[in-house]
């Protein structure tokens, strides 16, 4: 629950800062003309830097003034751990830009070694205090430890890589680039931290609330590489000049990471009632009906329009199907848990992302006169698709049962 509230209070915003800061790094009014070349020491970066500075103070305050007000598991003002919680949003934020320097430096092996190191600490800072017998409270401490390994991480590449200008003008481009995104974010990616509160206000048991939050995970190579090669692309979409190439390139790509993400998901899918009770205990076979259901959204997840429309700065957009996602989910969810629990709420989920989806699809066609073909590649698309489809029916209605 502590990661829980952590996620849901920062996600929405560090995301859209962070994705507004791409395509604005090759193209925008404050530091440069459009298409030219990048400085060795960008103020972009420092500025995006004191954006997720000032949002993590103000939440940092905010949370202050209104800790009497949380509620966990009925307990209004009794959240275990709140200051040492708000202390984590304050520091943990602003590192995320970490990963992004390396990208916009083009210095993804770094993005790897950073990862390889810091989070191998963080899995062993976390969890040797609680083999050890220390308590949950010593793992909050750990985590809190490298969260200031990664804060020193961050200063040195501030110092190597951004130049220390303060540009209210560029803040001002970034925000308002940037706040349909936050927007966007906040409806749309908030889809499980909602269905986290269907769940828990329909049950009011913190062991179906556990049940839901450990089947309600995507197949985590699927997130990371599709979150990848979208991030990785925004720059590119943002030049004119590269836009058709761009288009081919996110085809190609795109298609490749069906070759292999469609083939390991349908490889999950089939073991996922085997894994859950062996990974954890019997009682989170409950789970893996969730994750079931999770795992398919590789089907929306490899689709990428919403790419192209932030990178070309219609982030207006990209807000629209967030609100449509949030008017549709909502009521689905609440709708499907009567009859199918937890599970409902996971349906909702992938079908309103799905249909997120075809919105946007929709959209660049008929505004923009791009064809889903000229960078979905759609034989591979849907011949993967319904494989994975015939799989899940066959496995939910226990004509392939492995237990």
């Amino acid at each position: 629950m502590f990661m829980f509230i952590a996620s849901f209070m920062s996600f929405f915003w560090v995301t859209g800062i962070i994705q507004s800061l791409l395509p604005l790094y090759n193209r925008n009014r404050s530091f440069r003309r459009l298409g030219e070349n990048v400085s060795e020491k960008s103020p972009e970066i420092f500025n995006a830097f004191l954006l997720l500075l000032g949002f993590s103070l103000i939440f940092f305050v905010s949370g202050h003034l209104l800790k009497n007000s949380f509620s966990v598991y009925g307990n209004t003002g009794n959240t275990p751990y709140l200051n040492l919680l708000l202390l984590y949003l304050l520091l943990s934020s602003p590192v995320c830009l970490i990963e992004y320097i390396y990208l916009l430096r083009n210095r993804s092996h770094r993005i790897f070694q950073y990862g390889i190191y810091t989070f191998l600490a963080q899995l062993i800072l976390i969890l040797a205090p609680v083999l050890a017998g220390k308590g949950i409270m010593w793992a909050v401490y750990g985590l809190l430890a490298i969260t200031g390994v990664r804060w020193i991480w961050l200063i040195i590449l501030l110092f190597r890589y951004s130049e220390f200008r303060i540009s209210p003008s560029f803040i001002k481009e970034h925000l308002s680039l940037g706040w349909p995104l936050i927007i966007t974010s906040l409806i749309s990616g908030s889809a499980q931290y909602i269905d986290g509160i269907i769940v828990s206000a329909h049950f009011d048991d913190p062991r179906m609330f556990a049940i839901f939050r450990y089947g309600a995970k995507e197949f985590p190579l699927v997130m990371m590489l599709a979150t990848g090669l979208s991030n990785a692309m925004l720059p590119r979409f943002g030049t004119q000049t590269k836009f058709k190439e761009s288009l081919h390139v996110i085809k190609k790509k795109s298609r490749t990471l069906m070759h292999y993400l469609f083939p390991m998901s349908m490889l999950v899918l089939l073991f996922a009632r085997w894994l859950y009770p062996r990974m954890f205990t019997p009682e989170f076979l409950r789970s893996a009906d969730i994750f079931m259901i999770y795992i398919m959204l590789v089907i929306p997840r490899l689709l990428f329009p919403h790419t192209i429309i932030i990178g070309r700065k219609r982030t207006g957009v990209a807000m629209s199907a967030a609100i449509f996602e949030l008017v549709v989910n909502i009521p689905l969810s609440l709708w499907l848990v009567v009859d199918y629990g937890a599970v409902g709420v996971a349906i909702a989920t992938f079908g309103v992302y799905f249909l997120s989806k075809i919105y946007l699809s929709a959209y660049i066609w008929i505004k923009m006169n791009i064809k889903p073909s000229e960078y979905i590649p759609v034989k591979t698309f849907f011949v993967y698709s319904i494989l994975l489809s015939i799989l899940f029916i066959l496995i939910d209605h226990r004509i392939i049962n492995i237990l």
